[in-house]
C-alpha cells in the first residue's frame, strides 16, 4: 500500500511539468485495487524512443507478413498494390521516428521494492538483496543479504519485500521480466545472512508473530495466474510449512495483506465484484480466522486496523460507490458498519492508507488526483455519564507554547434550546490576546444539536447537562489545556444552575467562577407560583408543587440544596437589584449559605488554609438584560486575574483600547 501511495505521489508532483508527455505504464495481470500491494515494478531506466533505437528494415518486417501464391495473369500489378500500403507505412513511421528524435529524451526512473524496517531500509542494488542503515539509504554503504543469482533466473528482480518483526527474517518475491510466475525467499539475519527457504510460485506473503515470540510467514500459493491456497511457515528449530486455507470457487483469488499497524492480518478473498475478508490475529496467528462479513454479490469491502475500531473501504448501500464505514473490532459483522465518510460524486479511490491519527484517501475526481487527510484523532469529548459525544469549541493563540500552564476560561449555558452565546465582545478579545484559552461548552439542554438535544437535558435529564460540562472541562486538562489552578468557568442566567451545581459536586476542577444574573435556587422559585415565569418554565424544570419525582430530582442539582461544608473555588457574583426573572432573594440566600459552608470547612482544614473569596456584587437598578458596564467589566477580570495569580499588568491597557474608556 505504501508503496502504491508513493508512485501516487510522484505522479501528482509530475503531473503539471509534464502535462502532456506520454509515461509508460506496466500492466500487470489482476491489477486493481483489490491486488495493489504486492505489484511492484523493476528498478530500470527508459528512454521515450528507445523503442525506435533500432531502425527495421523492410526485408525483416516481410518476414512477418503472411503470405499466399496467386495464380492469376495479374499477379505482378497486384505484388506491386500489396506492397504499396506497406512502403506508405514505413514513410509514416520514418516520420514519426524523426520528430521523436528531436524532442528531449527524458528519463523516468521507476522505483524498484523498498521497505523501512526498525533502522534499516531493505532494497535491490544491482543483483543483489541488500540493507543499509535509514541514514545511509543514499550511500553505498550497505550489507548485502542475498545474491539473485543465485537462482539462476534471467534478468531477476525483486518484487515484493517483507522483513520480520524482530527482523530475524526476511522475505523477498523474485520475478523474471518474461514470467509472472515468482519464487520467494526467506533469508535468516546474521552476521553472514544465509536463505533459509525458498517457495515456488509465491504471490503474497506476510510476517506475523506468535505468542512464543516466533516468526511465521503466511504466503498465497499461484497455479495458472490463480492464488487459492494459503499456507504458513515457520523457520529455524521448530521448522513446518502447511496449508492453510484454500478457496473452492474458481472465479475468486486470495491475498494477504497486513494491516498497517500489524494488528490483523487480514486474508482477502475477492471476485470482480465481490470480496470476503477473515482477519488472523496477529498476536495469536494459530488461532482459528474471524469473518468480517461473509460474502454478498456485488459487495465490496477492505479493511484496515485502528486502535480496536475496523475501518472499511466498501461500496455496500446506495449510491454504489466506495464509502468509509467504521465498526469496533470485537463487532465486525456488516450490520455493525457505521458510515464514517462519503466521496464527492464521480469520485474514484486509488489507494487507503491508515496512520496512527489519520487516514488518508488517494482519489480521482474528474479524473483529477488528489489526496484527503481526515483526522482520526477522537477530539471529541464524551459525557461522563453515558458517553454522549459533546461538541466544544475552543480558542486560543495560534503561536501559544505550553498551553498547560495558560489560564482557561469555560462558558455554558444549557438551558431553553438555546445556543450558547459565542458573539464577539472585546474583553474576551483582551483575555486570549493575554494568552487565555476560551472554551465554549456546547452541553445537553441548549440548542445547538436540534429539539433532541434540548430534551435530553431538561426536566428529569437536567443531570444530562452536569456530566456534559465536567466531561468538557476534564477532557481539556487531560489534552493539555490548562489545569485546575489556572481554570475559570463563567455562566450567566440559567447557566448558573450547571455551573453551581459543578461547584458542589466536582470544586476540584476549578480555581475561580464568575457568575452574572445567576439562577441558582431552583427548587424554591418553580414551588413559588406568584413568581412571574413559574408556570412558564414548568416544562423546563419541572412541577415540584406537585410532582414528587420532579421535587425529588430537582434536589439532586439544585446549587442551593446541596451546599455542604468543603472546599470551594472563588465566586464572584453580580446581581441585580430589581431583576424580575432571577428573584435577588434566592443569590442572596444562595451565597449566606455557601459562606457558612466555607467557614466550617476552613475550621476543620487547619492553619494555612487559603479561604476562597466568595464576592457577592449587587447592582441598583437595572435587569436581567442591562447592558455590558465597563465598570461591571473591569471588576470581573481583576477578580480572575488576582484569584489565577496572573499579571495584570498589561491586560487593563488594552481593555481601555477596545473599550474606549
Amino acid at each position: 500500500m505504501q508503496q502504491k501511495s508513493k508512485l501516487f505521489l510522484q505522479a501528482l508532483k509530475y503531473s503539471i511539468p509534464h502535462l502532456g508527455k506520454c509515461m509508460q505504464k506496466e500492466h500487470l495481470n489482476h491489477c486493481n485495487f483489490a491486488d495493489r500491494y504486492y505489484h511492484r515494478i523493476k528498478l530500470k531506466k527508459y528512454h521515450l524512443t528507445k523503442c525506435l533505437q533500432n531502425k527495421p528494415s523492410i526485408s525483416e518486417l516481410a518476414r512477418n507478413i503472411p503470405s499466399r501464391n496467386f495464380s492469376c495473369k495479374n499477379f505482378l500489378s497486384s505484388k506491386q498494390e500489396n506492397e504499396k500500403p506497406l512502403s506508405e507505412n514505413m514513410d509514416a513511421f520514418e516520420k514519426v521516428r524523426a520528430k521523436l528524435e528531436t524532442q528531449p529524451q527524458e528519463e523516468y526512473e521507476i522505483i524498484n521494492a523498498e521497505i523501512k524496517h526498525g533502522g534499516f531500509v531493505y532494497y535491490q542494488e544491482g543483483c543483489c538483496l541488500v540493507r543499509s542503515k535509514d541514514e545511509e539509504a543514499d550511500n553505498d554503504n550497505y550489507e548485502v543479504l542475498f545474491n539473485l543469482e543465485e537462482l539462476k533466473l534471467e534478468q531477476p528482480f525483486i518484487d515484493c519485500i517483507r522483513v520480520a518483526p524482530d527482523e530475524k527474517y526476511v522475505a523477498a518475491k523474485i520475478r523474471t521480466e518474461d514470467s509472472e510466475a515468482s519464487t520467494c525467499i526467506v533469508v535468516k539475519l546474521s552476521d553472514q545472512p544465509v536463505m533459509e527457504a525458498s517457495f515456488p510460485n509465491v504471490s503474497s506473503f506476510e510476517w506475523v508473530k506468535d505468542e512464543e515470540d516466533e516468526d511465521v510467514l503466511f504466503y498465497t500459493f499461484q497455479r495458472n495466474l490463480r492464488c487459492h491456497d494459503v499456507y504458513r511457515a515457520t523457520f529455524g528449530d521448530n521448522k513446518r510449512n502447511e496449508r492453510f486455507y484454500t478457496e473452492k470457487d474458481p472465479s475468486f483469488f486470495v491475498f494477504l495483506y497486513l494491516t498497517k499497524d500489524s494488528r490483523f492480518l487480514t486474508m482477502n478473498i475477492m471476485s470482480k465484484t465481490t470480496s470476503e475478508v477473515w482477519l488472523i490475529d496477529g498476536l495469536s496467528p494459530w488461532d482459528p480466522p474471524v469473518l468480517i462479513q461473509k460474502r454478498i454479490h456485488g459487495v465490496l469491502y477492505y479493511v484496515e486496523h485502528r486502535d480496536d475500531e475496523l475501518y472499511i473501504l466498501t461500496n455496500v448501500g446506495e449510491p454504489t460507490e466506495f464509502k468509509l464505514m467504521r465498526t469496533a473490532a470485537d463487532t465486525p459483522a456488516i450490520m455493525n458498519w457505521d458510515l464514517f465518510f462519503t466521496m464527492k460524486r464521480n469520485t474514484k479511490v486509488v489507494d487507503l492508507d491508515m496512520f496512527k491519527d489519520h487516514c488518508v484517501l488517494f482519489l480521482k475526481h474528474s479524473n483529477l488526483l488528489y489526496v484527503n487527510v481526515i483526522g482520526l484523532a477522537d477530539d471529541s469529548v464524551r459525557s461522563l455519564k453515558d458517553g454522549k459525544l459533546v461538541p466544544m469549541t475552543v480558542f486560543h493563540k495560534t503561536d501559544s507554547e505550553d498551553l498547560q500552564k495558560k489560564p482557561l476560561l469555560v462558558q455554558v449555558y444549557g438551558a431553553y434550546g438555546m445556543d450558547l452565546k459565542m458573539n464577539f465582545r472585546p474583553e474576551r478579545r483582551v483575555l486570549v490576546d493575554d494568552g487565555w484559552i476560551l472554551a465554549y461548552c456546547h452541553v445537553r439542554g441548549g440548542g445547538e444539536l436540534g429539539l433532541q438535544w434540548h430534551a435530553d437535558g431538561r426536566l428529569t435529564k437536567k443531570l444530562n447537562g452536569l456530566a456534559d460540562l465536567e466531561a468538557c472541562i476534564k477532557t481539556l486538562h487531560d489534552q493539555g489545556f490548562s489545569q485546575p489552578s489556572l481554570t475559570a468557568l463563567t455562566a450567566f442566567s440559567a447557566g448558573g444552575v450547571l455551573v453551581g451545581a459543578l461547584c458542589n459536586s466536582s470544586p476540584e476542577l476549578l480555581r475561580a467562577v464568575t457568575l452574572e444574573a445567576p439562577f441558582l435556587d431552583v427548587l424554591n422559585t418553580m414551588m413559588d407560583t406568584t413568581l412571574p415565569l413559574t408556570l412558564e418554565e414548568l416544562e423546563e424544570w419541572g412541577n415540584p408543587s406537585s410532582d414528587e419525582n420532579h421535587k425529588n430530582y430537582i434536589k439532586r442539582y439544585c446549587p442551593c440544596q446541596n451546599i455542604k461544608p468543603q472546599h470551594y473555588p472563588s465566586i464572584h457574583i453580580t446581581a441585580y437589584e430589581n431583576d424580575e426573572r432571577v428573584p435577588l432573594k434566592g443569590i442572596v440566600n444562595y451565597t449566606e449559605k455557601l459562606k457558612e459552608a466555607i467557614a466550617e470547612h476552613a475550621k476543620d482544614s487547619g492553619e494555612g488554609y487559603q479561604v476562597p473569596n466568595i464576592i457577592l456584587d449587587i447592582q441598583p437598578g437595572g435587569n436581567h438584560v442591562i447592558e455590558d458596564s465597563h465598570k461591571k467589566i473591569t471588576a470581573q477580570i481583576k477578580f480572575l486575574y488576582e484569584e489565577l495569580g496572573l499579571d495584570s499588568t498589561s491586560v487593563f491597557d488594552n481593555l481601555k483600547k477596545y473599550l474606549k474608556f
